[in-house]
């Protein structure tokens, strides 16, 4: 009898092993050189101009809070750094979805409405998730030497940070990834997010065939590229025979989820809501609306953006005085002196550097611009054109991109050895309506780009803090 346990034990242990004999795939980020802490104020900066440019619901929306449940239980399983993930739901009829970098994730209204069960939807949100895992929007960025923390004026000039789609973002039919160059995929990352999407959604008790189901469904009604999803999210090529043999690798669990009675109570109800078209999404006439209580007054913007506390915002107290000991920062093809008790953040090509207090920051801590600082960065203009032009291009880009800010005239300006142009900007709507002063100075690199720094201060505090600007000017040096 004893031998026959261990033969049992044996046969156990043996039958567990062949239901594991294939490990899943292991798939690791691809390699950039931005900290997740660089990654996450990018996204944040990203998140700002898809809230000035596509309907979001507010958090207080059954459906955006049924959203929020359902991916924090699916980030729940998300392999590798723990990204602080957020979801949210944009009122957009266009069945898409998409994952900035750091974890915000946003889910078209048309998506809910088109999935035919809870594990097709989350599918897709598994298959987001996996991308801010595997970090391929940031990736794609570099590849397309468009990503910075390019910082216009306190907040990011999306329009430039991202090649100037970002600026016209709703002229593009708001098929996302058309607006956030960077977000689209290329099908080697849609292949990698569909296997690392695929073991989310089992790790998480769902039936992991809802992740090609949805595709499938998806391809089936708008054939292949026919739908804006699949345009951004192109298809790999025999995507349903290697999830499914990726789902071969998975001991197999009795309750898989299919369905849930939370779904079915938001499928019907987001069955009879109006969901915006791209077209009047690109018309602005969502703006002027409101249904669904998708715009009033502070719901389409993030919330607690700006870390302010509630019930009022004020500028903080920053040490005005002119330094007497500097240091000096040095970057790609330039080096400029710094106050010593200055922080700077950043890479060799884009970086903030501000007094203490002098950072913008989200409620979590994280950096998002400057208040009083610089903000240094390459522009790369989309066409060749001279230095005048670009300098011109640049400050426009800026302008649309940051409501409320007035360039103002330009002039020549000269540090060390090198020309460059200057402009000041107004903008009485920054710092929550109390105004910011931007003085904006760019040198040519020779290859078309411009090395530029922008100087910046709430109006009333920018005249006190021009002699430790004009002195940091002096010591710029462009190689």
């Amino acid at each position: 009898m004893p031998h026959r346990v261990h033969f049992l034990q044996i046969f156990a242990l043996f039958a567990v092993s062949a239901l594991t004999a294939y490990p899943r795939a292991e798939i690791a980020p691809c390699k950039n050189n931005y900290s997740p802490e660089q990654q996450i104020a990018l996204g944040q900066k990203a998140v700002q101009q898809v809230y000035k440019n596509m309907p979001i619901l507010p958090d207080s929306s059954p459906i955006t809070q049924y959203i929020q449940q359902l991916g924090e239980k699916l980030a729940a399983q998300a392999p590798g750094y723990k990204w602080p993930y957020n979801f949210h739901v944009a009122n957009v009829a266009d069945i898409n979805a998409f994952a900035l970098p750091g974890g915000a994730i946003f889910v078209n209204l048309g998506t809910i409405q088109a999935a035919a069960t809870e594990a097709q939807l989350a599918g897709v949100m598994a298959h987001e998730i996996s991308h801010v895992v595997l970090q391929h929007s940031v990736c794609n960025a570099v590849k397309q030497q468009k990503v910075g923390l390019l910082a216009g004026l306190g907040q990011v000039a999306a329009g430039v940070l991202l090649g100037g789609a970002g600026g016209q973002l709703a002229a593009q039919g708001i098929g996302m990834s058309a607006g956030l160059g960077f977000l689209k995929m290329s099908r080697g990352a849609e292949k990698q997010a569909d296997l690392m999407g695929t073991g989310i959604l089992y790790d998480a008790g769902y039936d992991p065939r809802g992740m090609t189901q949805f595709f499938e469904t998806i391809q089936a009604k708008y054939g292949e590229g026919g739908s804006q999803f699949m345009s951004d999210h192109p298809n790999p090529g025999n995507r349903a025979e290697y999830v499914d043999k990726e789902i071969a690798t998975f001991v197999p669990h009795g309750n898989k989820v299919e369905n849930t009675p939370a779904f079915t109570r938001i499928h019907s109800e987001v069955a009879a809501m109006h969901a915006y078209t791209g077209k009047e999404v690109a018309s602005g006439v969502w703006r002027r609306e409101n249904p669904n209580q998708t715009v009033s007054s502070g719901v389409n913007q993030p919330a607690n953006f700006d870390g302010a506390p509630s019930g009022g915002h004020t500028l903080r107290d920053i040490d005005l005085g002119t330094p007497g000991a500097w240091k000096t920062l040095k970057g790609d093809g330039y080096s400029i002196s710094l106050p010593a008790n200055w922080q700077a953040i950043g890479n060799k090509t884009s970086a903030m550097a501000a007094p203490n207090g002098g950072f913008s920051r989200t409620a979590d801590g994280s950096y998002v611009g400057v208040t009083y600082g610089v903000l240094i960065d390459v522009y790369q203009p989309q066409s060749r054109m001279s230095a005048g032009a670009a300098f011109d291009s640049l400050v426009g880009a800026m302008a649309r991109d940051n409501d409320g800010l007035v360039p103002g005239p330009q002039n020549d300006i000269s540090a060390g050895e090198v020309t460059g142009r200057s402009a000041y900007c107004e903008n009485p709507n920054a710092n929550h309506g109390q105004g910011e002063r931007d003085w904006v100075v760019a040198f040519g690199r020779g290859n078309g780009s411009l090395r530029y720094f922008v100087f910046v201060a709430p109006t009333q505090d920018f005249e006190k803090l021009r002699p430790t600007y004009q002195k940091m000017l002096e010591s710029v040096a462009i190689q």
